[in-house]
C-alpha cells in the first residue's frame, strides 16, 4: 500500500526534456574537463583558460614529479635486481663519471648535552646541473625529530622530501617547486628519510642544506 500520491504523466519529464537535459550536462561535464581537469591533472591546456589561473602550471608539475618518481622506482628496481641475482665474474667497466659537488656532509659542532642525547648537525653543499638529480638522506629512528634548512642559490628546484625501509618503497611527507625549505622532519618510521631534488632551471644550481637533530647518518646516496 503506498500512501504518496503518483505524479500524473502530464508532470513527467518528456523524452525531448530529458535528451536536452543530458545534453546540457554533458556539455558542462565536457566543458569542465576541458577548462580545469586537464589543466589541473595533466598539464594539457587546449583553451588557454588554466593558463591564467595557474591550473596548467600545477598540472605540468604534477606529470613531471610523477615521472620523476617513476624513473627513480625504476632505477632502485634494477639496482636492486643487480645485488640480489647470482654472482658473476666482473669484466673491466669504464669508471663512473664523478658526482658533482661533495658527497660527504660537513659536520658541525654541537655541545656536549646534545652530543650525548644522540644530537648532530652537519651541513651539505651540493651542485646540480641543469636536469641533474640528488638525493640526500638521514638514518633515524621512529618519532625523531630534524629541524632542517635548505636552498638552491641558481633557482628554484623541485622537490620531494620522503622515506623509505625494507618494505616501504616509498612514503611522502611533500613536494613541489621552491627556492628553499624549512622546517622540521619527523620520523614516521624507523629507516632513511630526507629529500631528492631535481634542477631543471636551465642553469647550474647550488643546494645547501643544514640540518640537526637525532639520526645516526646522514649520506647523498644519488
Amino acid at each position: 500500500m503506498f500512501n504518496a500520491n503518483r505524479p500524473a504523466r502530464s508532470e513527467l519529464p518528456t523524452t525531448q526534456e530529458l535528451l536536452k537535459s543530458t545534453g546540457i550536462a554533458a556539455v558542462v561535464a565536457g566543458a569542465i574537463l576541458v577548462t580545469v581537469v586537464l589543466p589541473a591533472e595533466y598539464g594539457v591546456d587546449p583553451t588557454r583558460i588554466g593558463s591564467v589561473f595557474g591550473l596548467t602550471e600545477m598540472g605540468q608539475l604534477k606529470r613531471q614529479l610523477a615521472l620523476e618518481a617513476e624513473a627513480d622506482a625504476a632505477a632502485d628496481a634494477a639496482a636492486a635486481g643487480q645485488t640480489s641475482g647470482v654472482a658473476s665474474t666482473p669484466t673491466p667497466a669504464a669508471a663512473p663519471a664523478a658526482a658533482t659537488g661533495p658527497v660527504a656532509p660537513s659536520a658541525r659542532p654541537v655541545t656536549a648535552e646534545a652530543a650525548a642525547a644522540g644530537i648532530r648537525s652537519d651541513e651539505t653543499v651540493i651542485e646540480l646541473a641543469p636536469n641533474q638529480g640528488a638525493e640526500l638522506k638521514m638514518d633515524m629512528a621512529e618519532g625523531a625529530k630534524v629541524r632542517f634548512t635548505w636552498r638552491s642559490s641558481g633557482g628554484a628546484v623541485n622537490f620531494d622530501t620522503h622515506a623509505d625501509r625494507p618494505g616501504v618503497r616509498y612514503h611522502g611527507y611533500g613536494k613541489g617547486t621552491d627556492l628553499q625549505q624549512s622546517g622540521e622532519l619527523t620520523a614516521a618510521f624507523d629507516g632513511s628519510h630526507g629529500w631528492f631534488w631535481r634542477n631543471r632551471t636551465g642553469e647550474t644550481v647550488t643546494i645547501t642544506v643544514e640540518t640537526e637533530g637525532a639520526y645516526t647518518e646522514i649520506k647523498r646516496v644519488v
